[in-house]
């Protein structure tokens, strides 16, 4: 049973939610995000809810009944508050401008990092090591900030490059300074 799937969504005052077929629209104070859903998936908008259906209890129907729900309750929520996520750089000499729209990394490299937001996407800088980068599709913000992460991700040893705020980064012993033989 799924328990996600089964929670109807609410919509807020001031957002439209347009239902043709499979593909869902949803306008906000935001913006406007639009999506081709499974044809499968039954949804329909129940007063100030939208509800997600499924036509059988197969495993495939199963899986995307929650996933559909998601989606839907992630556009909803996107056009509404937006989404964001903070990435930290930690390291002696590393650091972030913002020129433009655009940001400029020093990460130990011979050169700058040059890094381009996506359409929809928005860059900030908290000071010269902190990166925000928010917008309304949830799934841009996260694939931008996973994007910009993967140009230095954090070492074990010092923990240097680029992580995400709330993550924690393990790490390890390095050598230790024992009697050679």
């Amino acid at each position: 049973m799924s328990r996600i799937g089964k929670m109807p969504i609410p919509v807020p005052q001031g957002v439209q939610v347009d239902i043709e077929g499979n593909v869902v629209t949803v306008s906000g104070p935001k913006g406007t995000l639009s999506r081709a859903l499974h044809p499968d998936m039954k949804i329909e908008r129940d007063g100030s809810e939208i509800l997600v259906t499924r036509p059988t209890d197969s495993r495939i129907h199963r899986s995307l009944h929650g996933l559909t729900r998601s989606l839907v309750n992630n556009m909803v929520e996107g056009v509404t508050n937006g989404f964001s996520r903070r990435l930290e750089i930690a390291g002696v000499g590393y650091r972030v401008q913002q020129v433009g729209k655009d940001l400029v990394m020093q990460l130990g490299f011979s050169h700058p990092v040059q890094v381009m937001p996506p359409e929809g996407v928005s860059l900030g800088v908290e000071g010269n090591n902190r990166i925000i980068v928010s917008g309304i599709d949830k799934q841009m913000v996260g694939e931008t900030a996973a994007r910009i992460r993967r140009v230095r991700p954090p070492e074990p040893y010092k923990g240097k490059g680029i992580k995400f705020a709330e993550e924690q980064v393990r790490r390890k012993v390095g050598k230790t300074g024992g009697k050679k033989k």
